[in-house]
């Protein structure tokens, strides 16, 4: 089930809002129990079996983290080592094995064969926040919950579920007993879904044909090679940030405050400062628990671009069992191993060449990212400087057919929320337009979703 079908608007969510705010009202260990079982139901709905697998992470992890908070200093990291490696084996199994066999059967000229196994939705996201609890608690935090339900609660909870952002038990250990609901808090979040279901339902649905097209196709001409990467650029960005803003407001309806997971990222001036705002849940994740660690920037120069290596290595394993994401992994450690050793040196570069020098490598490592594979990225940039190859009778076309959301796409990577915010000074004024914007979006989110057009999401495969 995805926020933006159907089902879940004008089903599953009516349903849910009418027992949680009006059965289950103020009741707050009843309202928990609740959630929890329509978070596995949601889950469920997808992934019939798989739910199985996501349940029995909650008890091992719950388990775990009971045993290294009791555990004597020293042998609790018997318990850590045990919790991670289940983690990290159940995420190797169900989407690393099958590559690592297929490249053994290709190195070596054997024939390892195994049943394969379908991805679980969402597993790399409820892993990772399960292991972020594990470690937490390990380091002392005072976050280890023995009440099995609540750690259900945080590993299951529907909204941030499947696509992150990936939440840390800290940011929700108090919430999930004395969260406050209000109708401001309500109204925030309600506003903030709508946005998010606007971005992925009118925009990003709508680019995924002009993307899927050009990386479809055969040959290709320069213009609708630019253009595809360009289209595919955006649709990434506003199916994961529409997904998250639409988590985060459904959060703050429940009365959840969940971290900021995008922050305008084509705006950055340097590829450091762009996954510092994109994905940001996940990028804190593995500075926290695998950067810092290692040591992070406070060792000696080869040290550190080890570290980085490290990182981006695995940053690119997380997002898929392919080549095509350890070479885009790789491909960022470079730029930002050149970022690190030039320092400062960036910054006094003009603002416009530098969004202008991100935004060509970030394009680049899209390609890279949405290719089937390796040779099949090199032949895309191929079309890519294929310059005078013509195509443009085609390219026209779907700029003329998708020009409104194209345009309305490019806008919307920039803060010009903030911006209008500064420029309207009446409180008033500021509202009115708010939710006449709000209603529009709605009604015309709603017009996609009922017509039921087409509806990918990307980061199911994550």
């Amino acid at each position: 089930m995805v926020f933006s079908s159907s089902i879940f608007l004008f089903a599953f969510l009516p349903i849910v809002f009418l027992f949680y705010f009006v059965i289950f009202r103020k009741k707050r260990k009843p309202q928990n129990i609740f959630l929890f079982i329509v978070s596995i139901v949601f889950y469920a709905w997808g992934e019939p079996i798989f739910v199985l697998l996501m349940l029995a992470t909650i008890v091992v992890n719950w388990f775990c983290a009971i045993r290294i908070n009791k555990t004597a200093c020293g042998k609790n990291k018997l318990w850590l080592t045990l919790g991670i490696v289940y983690n990290v084996g159940i995420l190797f199994v169900f989407k690393y094995l099958l590559f690592v066999l297929d490249n053994l059967n290709l190195i070596f000229n054997t024939n390892l064969l195994i049943k394969g196994f379908s991805l679980p939705i969402g597993i790399s996201f409820f892993t990772f926040q399960a292991m972020s609890y594990l470690i937490d608690v390990y380091r002392g935090k005072d976050l280890v919950q023995r009440n099995l339900l609540y750690v259900g609660l945080y590993i299951s909870f529907f909204p941030q579920l499947i696509a992150g952002p990936i939440v840390r038990y800290e940011t929700v250990a108090d919430q999930i007993n004395n969260r406050t609901e209000s109708y401001e808090l309500f109204s925030e979040g309600t506003a903030r879904f709508i946005f998010g279901l606007s971005k992925k339902v009118i925009l990003a649905n709508s680019l995924a044909i002009i993307a899927d097209t050009a990386f479809g196709g055969t040959t290709l001409a320069c213009s609708m090679a630019w253009l595809g990467a360009i289209a595919y650029a955006l649709q990434i960005f506003f199916d994961f940030s529409g997904y998250s803003d639409m988590a985060i407001g459904l959060g703050k309806m429940f009365g959840f405050k969940f971290n900021e997971n995008f922050n305008y990222p084509y705006t950055a001036r340097s590829i450091s400062e762009f996954w510092r705002r994109w994905h940001i849940s996940m990028g804190t994740w593995f500075r926290d628990y695998v950067y810092f660690p290692l040591g992070g920037s406070r060792v000696k120069k080869p040290r550190m671009i080890l570290n980085l290596f490290i990182v981006w290595l695995l940053t690119g394993l997380w997002h898929g069992a392919n080549w095509t994401f350890i070479v885009w992994g790789l491909y960022y450690f470079c730029f930002i191993v050149i970022e690190k050793l030039i320092g400062k040196k960036l910054n006094s570069v003009p603002k416009v060449f530098g969004v202008l020098y991100t935004l060509i490598l970030v394009l680049f490592g899209w390609v890279l990212f949405r290719s089937d594979n390796i040779a099949a990225a090199f032949t895309y940039f191929k079309a890519m400087f294929s310059f005078g190859s013509g195509g443009w009778d085609i390219t026209l076309i779907y700029i003329k057919e998708n020009a409104v959301i194209l345009v309305f796409g490019v806008l919307a990577c920039m803060p010009i929320v903030t911006w209008c915010g500064r420029v309207i000074k009446n409180e008033y004024l500021k509202l009115s337009l708010k939710i006449i914007v709000l209603i529009i979006l709605a009604a015309v989110s709603v017009v996609y979703v009922v017509k039921g057009t087409y509806n990918p999401f990307i980061y199911f495969n994550f």
